[in-house]
């Protein structure tokens, strides 16, 4: 969450003032685009559902609004996620997209326990001239998920 606020305040700056400490080009490889789904469960699991929000491209999960994202998660206790072997990240149009496979292993408030697998795409524009640093800053673009038998 700490690093999901600098990398905010730094693309509130964007060079229009002063420069910050621990403000730089974001991160590029496979691994910083783990760490979105990393940050993004941790925030789900701590109930953080403003900077769960925020880990999503454009303003938040496609064809979801706030309200029914966090009325999402009302009967979960505990979530936890495992991110599996990353591939190379692919380049088009501009931008860098990195599939992240995750496992999740979640616990409801009634002490049921379900396990979902599935893979996430991360985003992020490359370094261009006109591009500021939330927009280099890894996105969360979409989810595919789905319910197995839990272990």
């Amino acid at each position: 969450m700490i690093k999901d606020e600098i990398a905010r305040s730094c693309a509130l700056v964007d060079g229009k003032g002063p420069s910050m400490t621990g403000c730089g080009p974001a991160p590029r490889g496979p691994e910083a685009a783990a760490e979105v789904v990393r940050r993004y469960y941790s925030a789900i699991d701590a109930r953080d559902y403003s900077t769960a929000w925020s880990q999503w491209d454009e303003g938040g999960r496609p064809g979801q609004n706030y309200a029914a994202f966090r009325a999402g998660f009302a009967l979960t206790r505990s979530v936890r996620v495992t991110v599996g072997p990353l591939q190379p990240s692919e380049g088009a149009a501009g931008s860098v997209y990195q599939s992240v496979p995750v496992v999740l292993a979640t616990t409801l408030n009634d002490g049921t326990r379900q396990r979902f697998v599935g893979t996430y795409v991360v985003r992020r524009v490359n370094d261009v001239d006109g591009a500021t640093a939330d927009q280099r800053r890894w996105h969360l673009v979409s989810a595919r998920l789905r319910r197995t038998t839990a272990r």
